[in-house]
């Protein structure tokens, strides 16, 4: 009981103000030219989502049924498909989603990513994240993250077109 209380109180606690302090706006807007450069080398769309805490709908759901962890994965997909990253024409978005109340941090990838790339990559990417977000250094962990992901996509969908091809989705990070 304590610790569903802490983690109430936690999530209560943090808002978008943390956030603007984790990802300060030069950093927000070299994150997005990163996102950028990347999507012109292959077809893919990626998107980054970082929440301070998870709403309260999710929190009510905490205990006997859901973990903290399987609360955190669905956010994640629901974000996915709020962002519309599930909406792209080759299927290939990635949301990067982020939630600092847990330092938690989940990649959800659109099915035509999911044919080429496993979980077991995808997780050691994570894992390599957190620990540039455990010294408070969330540029390198997104960029690293970034640069992975644009190397996965452009390994199996590189951009063929010299003219390139639309920008499906905001390069800009979303921010709450």
């Amino acid at each position: 009981m304590l610790g569903k209380l802490n983690t109430f109180i936690k999530h209560l606690w943090l808002d978008a103000a943390d956030t603007k302090r984790a990802i300060p706006a030069d950093m927000l807007k070299r994150l997005a030219q990163r996102v950028a450069a990347s999507e012109r080398r292959h077809s893919g769309e990626i998107r980054i989502c970082v929440e301070a805490s998870l709403p309260m709908s999710y929190l009510w759901r905490l205990g006997k049924h859901h973990s903290i962890a399987q609360l955190t994965r669905q956010r994640a997909v629901t974000m996915f498909g709020k962002l519309r990253v599930w909406d792209t024409e080759h299927n290939n978005g990635v949301l990067i989603y982020v939630l600092l109340a847990e330092h938690a941090i989940e990649i959800v990838a659109d099915r035509g990513v999911a044919r080429h790339v496993s979980q077991a990559q995808w997780q050691a990417m994570v894992a390599r994240m957190a620990g540039a977000f455990r010294e408070n250094r969330y540029e390198d962990g997104l960029t690293q993250a970034l640069e992975e992901t644009s190397a996965l996509l452009m390994a199996h969908f590189a951009e063929q077109s010299s003219s390139g091809k639309p920008n499906e989705l905001s390069d800009t990070p979303l921010l709450q």
